[in-house]
């Protein structure tokens, strides 16, 4: 099972880019089969790019830092 606090970690540390643009990020759960679940929200939430700022900023910052991370997903 993935730590939870190194995750929030990781999160923190994406957020300030999110909350510069309005939107923001909150960990939602982590299963066992270790998939992190985020909600995006404020601008994040409805923006048309929120799958590239999940996938190609949140998930790829997380796998670097945490290898063991197999994929994030919005809820």
């Amino acid at each position: 099972m993935l730590d939870r606090s190194v995750i929030q970690g990781v999160i923190d540390r994406v957020r300030p880019y999110l909350q510069r643009d309005g939107g923001d990020v909150q960990l939602v759960d982590i299963t066992e089969d270790n998939i992190v679940k985020v909600k995006l929200v404020g601008a994040c939430g409805a923006c048309p790019m929120s799958t590239m700022t999940l996938k190609g900023g949140i998930e790829a910052e997380l796998k670097k830092s945490v290898p063991e991370v197999k994929a994030v997903v919005a809820v």
